[in-house]
């Protein structure tokens, strides 16, 4: 929770149901990352890439 993952290259990364609540994601690259059911909340998600990646049950609220 409220992990430094700015400019992370995790594309294709196996995140399910991880906790990355919190989190700074700016301009990571999760392009065709699995975060099913993974908690997002509250992230700092600006710049980063999102396109395919897998985003089914996770939860965004509060997410920017």
């Amino acid at each position: 929770r409220g992990a430094d993952l700015g400019g992370a290259n995790l594309r294709g990364a196996d995140l399910g149901g991880a906790n990355l609540g919190g989190a700074n994601l700016r301009g990571a690259n999760l392009y065709g990352a699995y975060l099913y059911g993974a908690n997002l909340g509250g992230a700092y998600l600006y710049g980063a890439n999102l396109g395919g990646a897998y985003l089914r049950g996770a939860n965004l609220c509060g997410a920017n």
